[in-house]
This record gives C-alpha cells, sequence and structure tokens, in this order.
C-alpha cells in the first residue's frame, strides 16, 4: 500500500465502521482515493462469463456499493467487473445500528445490515448513468416486509434489470428473516422461474447469478446445483457469509449478523469445490469468500472458480489490492505457462 493508503486507512479505522464506509463512499465519489484508472489486464487475464467480457478474473462483490453512488469511481478502481446493491423493490432502512463489526484480529467482518438501500428505481437511474467500461451487476434482494418474495426479485429485474449488465439473486443473506429457505429446492426453482421470466421481458437478455450460502450440506448444495442446471443460470456465486462462528476470538464474535473475510475462506471453497463437481463445469462458478491474497484468488480458481470477487479485505488492505491480486495472477499464470481456463478446477480434489 501506499503511504496516503495507509493512512487513510488508520484514520477509517479510528471509526465507528459503519460511518468510515460511508465516508470512504464520500472520499470515493470526491475523487479523494488514488485509483489506477484502468483495470489491469493482459491477454492471460481476459475472460468472458455469460458473454460479458472482463479485463481480468478480480471482482467487487455486492455489498460495498449498495445504492450505486460511485459506479464510476469504482469502474476505474482496477476490478475486471463490479456488482452493487442488493436492491429491494422498495426502498427500506435496514436493521437498527449498530450493524457492522471489526473483528481485526481475525481480519473479519460481522454485520447484519438488512438490504439497507434506497430501492430499485433510484438505483437504476444511477446504474445508467454510468460510463462504458467493465461489467457491472445488480444484486437483488426482496423486501422485509414482503409478502411474496420470490415475486419481490421479479419486480427488482423488472425495475432494474435493463439498467446492469448482470443481475444476482440473492438467497443467502442471513440477515433477511427466512431468506435461506429461498435456496431449498422448490421454492428456489419457482422464484428463479419468475425471475427468468422478467428478464426475458427485459429489451435485451441480461445473464442472471444465483449467490449461495456457505451453511450448506452436501445435499443442500446438490439440490442447489441441479436447479441452476435445470433453470438455465448463467452462473454461481459462493459464497455469501456464514452463520458459523468457528475459530473466532473475538468478543464481537456473539454480534447476531453473517462473518466475512478469512475465517470464512475454508468453508465457501469447500462449497465452491462440491459445486464444480455437480454442476461439471457447465456453469461458470465466482468464488467469494475470504480472499485476502494472490494465494487466496489462486486457490479459489483451482478449486473451480472462473472469477473471484473481494470485499472484506478490502477493509484492511484497501483498493490497492484488486489490481496487485491482478497483476500476480498474471505473473503466475505467465511463470507456470498454463491459461486461466486451465486453471479453473485443476486443484478440485484438494478439496475433496
Amino acid at each position: 500500500m501506499k503511504l496516503i493508503e495507509r493512512l487513510g486507512l488508520s484514520a477509517l479505522h479510528r471509526l465507528d465502521p459503519e460511518r468510515a464506509h460511508d465516508l470512504s463512499i464520500r472520499a470515493l465519489s470526491l475523487g479523494l482515493v488514488p485509483l489506477p484508472g484502468a483495470p489491469v489486464t493482459s491477454d492471460r487475464l481476459k475472460t468472458q462469463i455469460a458473454g460479458l467480457r472482463m479485463p481480468n478474473p478480480v471482482g467487487l462483490a455486492a455489498g460495498y456499493d449498495k445504492n450505486a453512488k460511485v459506479v464510476a469511481p469504482l469502474m476505474r478502481a482496477g476490478f475486471g467487473f463490479i456488482e452493487l446493491g442488493a436492491a429491494t423493490p422498495r426502498p427500506q432502512p435496514g436493521n437498527p445500528k449498530p450493524r457492522l463489526f471489526r473483528l481485526t484480529a481475525d481480519q473479519a467482518i460481522i454485520n447484519r445490515f438488512g438490504f439497507n438501500n434506497e430501492g430499485a428505481e433510484t438505483i437504476a437511474t444511477r446504474l445508467a448513468a454510468r460510463p462504458n467500461g467493465i461489467p457491472v451487476g445488480l444484486n437483488i434482494g426482496a423486501n422485509k416486509d414482503s409478502t411474496d418474495r420470490a415475486a419481490d426479485f421479479a419486480a427488482v429485474v423488472r425495475i432494474a434489470g435493463a439498467s446492469a449488465d448482470f443481475l444476482t439473486v440473492n438467497v443467502s443473506s442471513p440477515n433477511t428473516e427466512k431468506l435461506r429457505d429461498l435456496q431449498g429446492p422448490e421454492a428456489l426453482a419457482a422464484l428463479l422461474q419468475g425471475v427468468m421470466e422478467a428478464r426475458d421481458s427485459l429489451p435485451e437478455r441480461r445473464p442472471v447469478f444465483v449467490k449461495i450460502a456457505p451453511d450448506l450440506d452436501p445435499k443442500d448444495i446438490s439440490d442447489i446445483a441441479a436447479v441452476a442446471l435445470n433453470a438455465g443460470i448463467d452462473a454461481i456465486i459462493a459464497t455469501n457469509t456464514t452463520l458459523s462462528r468457528d475459530g473466532i476470538g473475538d468478543p464481537q464474535a456473539k454480534e447476531a449478523g453473517g462473518l466475512s473475510g478469512k475465517p470464512v475462506f475454508d468453508r465457501s471453497t469447500r462449497v465452491l469445490a462440491q459445486l464444480y463437481r455437480e454442476t461439471q463445469g457447465k456453469i461458470p462458478l465466482i468464488g467469494v469468500g475470504g480472499i485476502g491474497s494472490v494465494e487466496d484468488a489462486w486457490a479459489k480458481l483451482r478449486a473451480g472458480a472462473s472469477a473471484v470477487q473481494i470485499y472484506s479485505a478490502l477493509i484492511y488492505q484497501g483498493f490497492s489490492l484488486a489490481p496487485r491480486i491482478a497483476q500476480q495472477i498474471n505473473a503466475r499464470l505467465e511463470r507456470e505457462g498454463i491459461t486461466l481456463q486451465e486453471l479453473t478446477g485443476s486443484g478440485n480434489g484438494d478439496w475433496r
């Protein structure tokens, strides 16, 4: 990290975590964060998922820019693609504060935001005004007080789908009560049918991804893979945050919410690896959960991911992490004489 980034992170970590998050969004909007301006890329790093051309396979996970307030700066931060949201049909405040906690010794975060956002219409307007560049996706969810959550997902697709490059169905957040129940095979199949019908009504086709939880047993993972294959899903993102607190010593571990960061790495990668085996490479997978170095990203790719996403590690290492990982993946591919496609799944057996 450059000195200015190190000083900025040090200052932010003296503040309440949610206040620090909001200030980082403000700093990006004002151009106060040093950014590379263009993604790291090379012939080795360029890839495609569901027809989306990505200059490198390192993306930003949903949750950072929930309301699409800093789309343009994030597109210049070195990522190969970014994901915003989650967006719900109607605006909602989310859960009461405090709802974000740093577990610094564990390089982890606990959040229980609860899909706080300004609503699909506002987010769609901002998305539509973004410049050309890397693919920009929108994570979609349901309102907390909805009586028909499956219908909420389809509603967001109709409202905001045309403004995004891809749409991610988020049935894995632990912070909206009973949302994860939608990962069951029958509920998920019905939800995805409605989402795909809404997607097919858009002026142009948009790829649809599904984001799943790490807290699944092998049968659950197998069922989700079968539903995704049958529904024609374009990619699966594995995984969201975990409810587990295994190995966490921080007193804040008792806080309710989803845990992300370094401790979730093994759990999420095992889910990813099984998904790769269950889908037999027929659906691209995006690995997320605990990535804080090129070694972590490399392991996700070897387990079966075609691309990766990062978020929690940015809180501890800054935005320079994304281009740094991309550069190091490029160097390692060159050194080992393999392509990104050959790397994907090459170490899947390590996670059996």
